[in-house]
């Protein structure tokens, strides 16, 4: 076992990011925080973190607006880079994965949110026939992997993080092959992402996914994880984050005291939304 490995082997239960579009909380914070780059990447100042914070790539609005990266592995290593520096603490960065649920793959509307599609970035000339969805799949795969060796290559010092990817677990087994193949041995790695999963993550069929790589000595990261999916495999888990709070907040009436509409830019809210998931869930990491 590393020593990267064994310092996180030896926290007990699930590391829980509160996902948030606050940044300015890395500075308040007390608990971990899950920070989308779209969030970071037009500052000109950045807070200095006072915990442990993550750094999500943004890829899904990446693939959802422009069935592409528009940023190179470069640019984006400057980028994690220059938050790393200005804001310290930063535990992992996700590399700049593919999405593999259909409507990122084919485009589309779903649940009011248009999606480009990806068929220019798999090849694919106007009036060429689509691909089947696993062959789509598969080539999104063949980017993820192919972009966390550039990254890692290009920046060493960074903690960038393996994410499979895929739709049903025969995918998933297919991607972990292709980083086998390339050298990486997911096991040893300090934490593994789960990709694809937040929108069915309730499901019986994500749950196997989940416990078949945690039985091969994974330490996974669910994205995106909300209460059903917590419930139902938390113990499976190393890390997960959610932003889910914010929903409810803005569903809900504010808190005692508190003026503004809703809560759903509210650290009180937030907090104790962290706090309420941690105790019904989790065991909180040491």
């Amino acid at each position: 076992m590393t020593a990267e490995r064994a310092q996180w082997a030896a926290a007990a239960g699930t590391r829980f990011y509160l996902g948030t579009h606050m940044a300015n909380w890395l500075g308040t914070s007390k608990i971990p925080l899950f920070i989308s780059r779209n969030r970071l990447k037009g500052r000109h100042t950045f807070p200095r973190a006072i915990a442990p914070w993550a750094l999500d790539s943004g890829g899904f609005t990446e693939l959802q607006r422009h069935g592409r990266w528009t940023l190179s592995p470069e640019d984006y290593v400057t980028e994690v880079r220059r938050y790393a520096n200005a804001i310290g603490r930063l535990e992992w960065a996700a590399p700049q994965d593919w999405m593999c649920e259909e409507v990122v793959i084919r485009g589309g509307v779903l649940n009011g949110m248009r999606f480009h599609g990806t068929r220019e970035a798999r090849g694919l000339e106007p009036g060429d026939p689509e691909q089947d969805l696993t062959t789509a799949v598969r080539i999104h795969q063949r980017y993820t992997v192919d972009n966390y060796l550039t990254l890692t290559r290009l920046a060493p010092g960074i903690r960038f993080i393996p994410v499979l990817q895929g739709n049903q677990l025969e995918d998933y087994k297919h991607c972990a092959q292709l980083y086998a193949d390339a050298g990486v041995d997911l096991a040893a790695a300090p934490v593994v992402g789960l990709g694809s999963v937040c929108r069915r993550q309730a499901t019986a069929e994500i749950e196997e996914i989940v416990r078949h790589f945690a039985a091969q000595g994974l330490r996974l990261h669910g994205f995106g994880v909300k209460t059903k999916g917590l419930g139902a495999y938390a113990d499976q888990l190393t890390s997960a984050d959610s932003m889910a709070w914010s929903m409810d907040a803005r569903r809900s009436a504010p808190l005692p005291g508190h003026t503004h509409k809703n809560c759903a830019n509210c650290p009180d809210w937030a907090i104790r939304w962290h706090r309420r998931i941690v105790r019904q869930h989790l065991t909180p990491a040491a």
